[in-house]
């Protein structure tokens, strides 16, 4: 018998709002939400005869809708649909350019990039989700999506410094976060 067991049926009872939640804080967008997350229930019922009873439902639930939120950000920032995360450390006087960016990959990479790359892509996802709500959706907003500023600011209400104040901090906290988790 398995540690762990699995209850399909009672999936969307026990875990859909969560799942919700935890995505739309990621993606800014219920209705962009709400697909990944069905998204995330069709790919774990295919994935049934490949669960170990290791994690719980939950966990595991979980780890595939982190891959769907990565999955979903490198489709909209690559026509090929794959991207690597890219890492640019910039100084403080230089508040324009991105600290992380997502790039298309070039049709060479190896298999061992590819799994660092997804690696990293699951730490920089881990780490958003340890930032305050407003950090993490301000830096999805203009590092991730690729907003203008003025667009963010009226959606969210915020003056531009204001706006350049929260991607201080969260650039600080990813930085942290990720030295203590990456690097």
């Amino acid at each position: 018998m398995l540690p762990h067991e699995l209850h399909p049926e009672q999936w969307v009872q026990h875990h859909a709002d969560i799942l919700f939640n935890y995505t739309v804080a990621r993606v800014s967008d219920e209705e962009i939400a709400q697909d990944i997350v069905q998204d995330t229930f069709l790919a774990a019922l295919k994935a049934i005869p490949n669960f170990k009873g290791e994690a719980t439902e939950r966990t595991w639930l979980f780890a595939i809708l982190k891959r769907k939120i990565i999955d979903h950000y490198r489709k909209i920032n690559s026509s090929k649909g794959k991207a690597e995360v890219r890492m640019q450390f910039s100084s403080e006087e230089d508040e324009n350019k991105d600290w992380i960016s997502l790039k298309a990959t070039e049709e060479d990479k190896n298999a061992h990039e590819v799994m660092e790359n997804e690696e990293l892509g699951i730490a920089i996802q881990n780490c958003l989700s340890k930032l305050p709500q407003k950090q993490a959706q301000v830096f999805t907003m203009k590092t991730i999506e690729g907003l203008d500023t003025e667009t963010i600011c009226n959606e969210l209400g915020l003056t531009p410094s204001n706006l350049w104040v929260i991607i201080h901090r969260a650039r600080t906290g990813l930085a942290d976060c990720l030295k203590q988790n990456w690097f």
